[in-house]
């Protein structure tokens, strides 16, 4: 067998392919459940909270800011590792998939509230101004007025880092979270070959290389329309 032969043998072994293949598959349908809920639930958190902070209220705003920081601070896998082994000691039980969505949308949500709060506090204030001249209340012009604005301004960073996270959800593998790469790294146990993490790859190149080209094209779009 020659070196190409052995290198086709290890990384795209046909029988090992058909055999574990169905199982790459399921893990896919996880990831994208995973990703779904942590995009949807994570951005709406943060948001919420960017426009709480809005309001200005300190102790709110303090603990909004120490949240937003500590999480952005800490690796999520260590997070991960903290509360799928550490709440068991509290009596509190949860799966390793809420663990993964919990510590992941938390994360997200952190994130998503500091882009937030950026692109409302980059509104220019004569909208403020103007809005609340015209006998609209604070929370209808933030919602109405500023809101709006600040969206188009914050899509692209957000959507940026939504996806930097929900490909975090292969960090789920250290604790028994089926997704696509804990089904590819099981099948590659069992099968002593590194097909099934071949697989892997090319599932998350197909699943999101698309979300990587749709990010660019509303970068663009909301720049402007400069590349």
């Amino acid at each position: 067998m020659t070196g190409f032969e052995r290198f086709i043998d290890t990384f795209w072994n046909t029988a090992v392919l058909v055999r574990y293949a169905p199982a790459i598959l399921q893990g896919v349908g996880v990831t994208v459940v995973l990703s779904l809920l942590i995009v949807i639930c994570g951005i709406a958190l943060g948001a919420g909270l960017a426009c709480v902070r809005a309001y200005r209220v300190r102790p709110v705003s303090f603990v909004i800011v120490i949240y937003a920081d500590v999480l952005r601070a800490l690796p999520p896998l260590v997070l991960i590792l903290l509360v799928f082994f550490g709440l068991p000691n509290l009596g509190i039980r949860l799966s390793a998939f809420t663990v993964l969505f919990l510590v992941l949308t938390l994360v997200l949500a952190a994130f998503a509230e500091e882009i937030v709060w950026a692109g409302i506090t980059a509104t220019p204030k004569g909208q403020w101004e103007a809005a609340r001249s015209t006998g609209l209340g604070f929370t209808q012009t933030l919602g109405w007025v500023v809101l709006p604005q600040a969206t188009r301004m914050v899509i692209p960073p957000l959507t940026n880092r939504a996806i930097a996270i929900t490909k975090m959800t292969a960090l789920g593998m250290v604790i028994g979270v089926p997704d696509i790469l804990g089904q590819a790294t099981t099948a590659q146990s069992f099968s002593a070959n590194a097909t099934p993490l071949t697989l892997a790859a090319v599932a998350y190149v197909l699943l999101f290389l698309p979300l990587v080209v749709f990010s660019r094209w509303l970068e663009t779009r909301f720049s402007g329309g400069r590349a």
